[in-house]
């Protein structure tokens, strides 16, 4: 049986197998057009709900800790 996905970009049916080249998009203008649309930043993956809650004090505390352990494991 073969796996029909739809065009994340037009929904054009595309069979998923190896001979299709631009699988999950049906052409290279529509994988084009998609990653146009993350570099642009109209396509982003939500920020995670752990680091919109911490305050500012708080990632920064977050970033002094991650700074000492790179500076620890350089030094080491």
């Amino acid at each position: 049986m073969t796996t029909k996905v739809n065009c994340p970009t037009c929904d054009t049916k595309v069979t998923w197998e190896p001979a299709s080249e631009f699988r999950p998009f049906c052409s290279k203008r529509c994988q084009l057009i998609d990653l146009g649309e993350w570099a642009s930043e109209s396509n982003r993956i939500a920020e995670s709900p752990l680091v919109s809650s911490m305050s500012e004090s708080e990632l920064d505390q977050v970033e002094r800790l991650l700074e000492q352990r790179s500076q620890d494991y350089l030094n080491s």
